[in-house]
């Protein structure tokens, strides 16, 4: 039996092979769309040249990625020019040097200062910001920019530093401004639109979906806000509208940590069912669980390379190689860790709740250096006062004549709640219930944690971040921790307070 042979295109003649460059299906030219203003198109362009004009912004949606980056790329490249220029020109004001030497020396510069990003970005250069930081006044100390009724879980900072958000233990999520302190709350949609935006019904001995929140993580791009609690789901978020656009289940215990991978929209998110999990926001898709602790994961911290950092209450510190499948796993002396956080690819800083702060690196299993008694509680009698400038002969650090063994020590008000890290610098900070945030410098040849200044502030220090700048602190703070209610402040405010930081 013949097989019939298919009809050639309307329009081509028989006896002749039909050109695949006119079939539509072999087209390489570009699908976007393009919208046209001038209906005439002038003499000797073509389709096939992108002779097109009137291309509108709200057409780089529609960008393929190819033209996205090297769109992106294009705008960077610019902007680092034009600080190149600013620089440039303050330092020649007094000087005459000819045109081809100044665009010789603006290449040069800009040249280093995307050397210098770059390296800042990897990891491999650290800023020195804690020996600039000067010695605060009485004038310099926390502002209450934001209020919740109950007490601060989390709060988050975009990429510019310039817009905030906090979460609270009363379900209410904040958007706010730095400069102003404006702010701008959530709204939880409705049970119908959660479903439908992939939430599911409650398990174990939930009846309904609670909004307390105990975690939030801003995407690099600042579009998404992510945030997780009790409901055990991860609420993806829109921040230019403030929308909820996605629920992800998954989780069989509460939600107490999330971080984004920086410059991408890959989300972690860890709880109390002892698992990591991994998630896609832009596809809006699940990828993939991490198992390896044995109790509650309380904090997560990732950068830009595909590490991630998690602490629990099983005395461990987990470093995951996520392409590798692969974990390392770092024992504590204290009996919980309760905050992470990288210093740099290899370094990095936890909190326990024994009241010490462990410096880490990957070449050891165990701590270089132990900050103990970091913050004293407000209950105790003994100042802060260090001998032989706080080094004790065991390598670690000490508060005067304290015994680490009193149980004023061990109480919730003296937990170190949150440990946060300048990124790419050696400045640190670390909150507790003691009645103030501390400020610590970490230098890398000696391997050590040294105190530089208290920042005074009352209540549980929940959660800190500094800005990427360095010139302010941002502190989430309550009258009870963010995890539980082993402990009360009564003349603590609940809310959102911000320090700056003067740096020489």
């Amino acid at each position: 039996m013949k097989k019939k042979s298919s009809a050639p295109p309307k329009g081509a003649k028989k006896g002749k092979n039909f050109p695949l460059s006119k079939d539509p299906f072999f087209s390489s030219e570009s699908r976007k769309r393009r919208k046209i203003v001038d209906d005439e198109i002038e003499s000797g362009e073509s389709d096939e040249d992108n002779g097109l004009v009137g291309v509108e912004d709200e057409e780089f949606e529609e960008e393929t990625v190819d033209e996205k980056r090297k769109r992106v790329a294009v705008e960077y490249l610019e902007k680092i020019r034009e600080i190149a220029n600013r620089e440039k020109e303050r330092g020649d004001e007094e000087k005459d040097e000819d045109e081809s030497d100044d665009e010789g020396e603006k290449d040069s510069l800009v040249a280093q200062i995307l050397q210098q990003e770059q390296l800042e970005d990897s990891g491999r250069l650290r800023r020195e910001i804690a020996s600039r930081v000067q010695k605060p006044v009485a004038k310099d100390e926390f502002q209450f920019l934001i209020k919740h009724r109950q007490s601060v879980t989390a709060v988050a900072l975009s990429e510019d530093d310039l817009k905030g958000f906090s979460s609270s233990k009363d379900g209410t999520i904040l958007h706010w401004d730095v400069e102003s302190g404006k702010g701008e709350k959530y709204q939880w949609p409705s049970d119908e639109v959660l479903r439908l935006h992939g939430a599911k019904d409650p398990q174990g001995r939930a009846t309904k979906h609670s909004k307390v929140t105990l975690s939030l993580a801003v995407s690099s791009d600042g579009r998404y806000l992510a945030s997780g609690g009790l409901d055990r789901h991860v609420h993806i978020w829109d921040t230019r509208t403030r929308e909820h656009i996605q629920a992800f289940p998954g989780h069989r215990g509460p939600v107490s940590c999330l971080t984004f991978r920086q410059g991408t929209s890959e989300l972690f998110s860890g709880s109390y069912d002892r698992t990591v999990k991994i998630w896609n926001v832009d596809d809006r898709a699940y990828i993939n669980t991490l198992f390896g602790h044995q109790s509650e994961v309380l904090a997560i911290d990732c950068l830009r390379k595909e590490r991630l950092l998690t602490v629990g209450r099983d005395r461990s510190m987990q470093l995951w190689k996520v392409p590798e499948e692969s974990r390392l796993v770092f024992r504590a002396p204290a009996s919980s860790l309760e905050s992470c956080c990288f210093i740099s690819n290899d370094e990095f800083l936890s909190g326990s709740d024994d009241g010490s702060i462990e410096l880490w690196t990957v070449l050891k299993k165990k701590p270089v250096f132990i900050v103990r008694n970091a913050h004293s509680s407000s209950s105790s009698s003994t100042n802060l006062e260090l001998k032989e400038n706080g080094v004790i002969p065991n390598g670690c650090m000490g508060n005067g004549d304290t015994n680490h063994n009193t149980s004023h020590n061990l109480s919730a008000y003296s937990w170190i709640s949150s440990v946060s890290v300048c990124r790419n610098s050696d400045l640190a900070a670390s909150g507790a219930g003691n009645g103030s945030v501390r400020l610590w410098a970490l230098t890398s040849d000696k391997k050590d944690v040294r105190p530089l200044y208290d920042l005074p502030l009352v209540g549980f220090v929940n959660s800190l971040t500094f800005a990427n700048s360095g010139r302010f602190v941002v502190a989430g703070v309550g009258q009870e921790p963010r995890l539980g209610r082993w402990g009360r402040i009564p003349a603590a405010r609940n809310g959102v307070a911000v320090h700056p930081l003067k740096l020489s």
